[in-house]
């Protein structure tokens, strides 16, 4: 008697490979793991802290202080936003560095031989981060430009103006975390970022031909997508301006180089 054997179903061929399975179930636990981990950091509340006092005490000074020019609280409360990407620079750059220099950096990579789950987990809290950091800031930097006395003015451009800002902080966090993946400790990374950030672009913005310079001053870049000026532009660095998209796709373009290069770098270093 001949048996006849039914075709297995071929809607399995449909599923994801099972290595890719695992390797996304490996990246949510790391996702899980990189959660908790902030959580638990004390820098982390501080950070937090740091951007709500320094964001709504700056939109309130300016407030107070500024005459000579009418301001409302749609322009004020991306003032303060500098100081909250710097903040979530310097988060990112914690986030990897505070392993490194503890040495819980060889146990994570012990549990998880995939450096690319590592890194993308990273990226992906990091631009977390600098997301709420965006928020935070810009929520108190309204509500001190409110107190200050201001008017609300023109509030149907301040959703857009708040997407950018957003971009802005989240790219920061992101260069932080690459900057802490190269560098391997928090002291040398942090001066090294802020060196770079408050020094060395503006050096070379005075020095470099602003058909240049708008291009290598990846900060400056990410400034300038807030669609704030700066008090130290020339008529030549005016006339060399780009379009707010523009800056944003400099200032993501060395984000994504500078993640790309902590990865390949993670990758092929001892964890230390």
């Amino acid at each position: 008697m001949t048996t006849i054997t039914a075709p297995r179903a071929a809607a399995t061929t449909a599923s994801p490979p099972r290595h890719w399975r695992r390797e996304l179930r490996a990246l949510a636990n790391a996702l899980r793991s990189e959660r908790i981990k902030l959580s638990t950091v004390r820098t982390t509340k501080v950070l937090f802290g740091l951007t709500f006092v320094v964001g709504f005490i700056a939109a309130y000074a300016t407030a107070k202080l500024v005459t000579d020019e009418v301001l409302t609280v749609s322009k004020v409360f991306v003032y303060p936003a500098v100081f909250t990407a710097v903040f979530a620079a310097i988060s990112g750059i914690l986030m990897f560095t505070s392993e490194a220099q503890h040495g819980t950096l060889g146990v994570t990579l012990a549990g998880q031989p995939a450096r690319w789950v590592i890194a993308t987990a990273k990226t992906l809290v990091a631009i977390a981060v600098g997301l709420t950091l965006g928020a935070i800031g810009m929520a108190a930097a309204a509500g001190g430009a409110a107190l200050g006395g201001l008017a609300v003015g023109n509030a149907s451009a301040m959703a857009a103006t708040a997407g950018w800002t957003l971009l802005y902080t989240s790219t920061a966090a992101m260069i932080g975390l690459s900057i802490g993946m190269i560098a391997r400790h928090s002291a040398g990374a942090i001066s090294g970022l802020l060196v770079w950030w408050f020094v060395a672009e503006n050096l070379l913005r005075t020095f470099t031909p602003p058909s240049i310079g708008r291009f290598v001053l990846p900060f400056d870049a990410g400034y300038r997508t807030l669609g704030v000026g700066s008090n130290f532009d020339t008529p030549e660095i005016l006339a060399a301006a780009l379009r707010r998209p523009e800056y944003a796709l400099i200032f993501v373009s060395y984000a994504v180089l500078s993640i790309t290069v902590g990865t390949i770098l993670l990758s092929r270093r001892d964890a230390k």
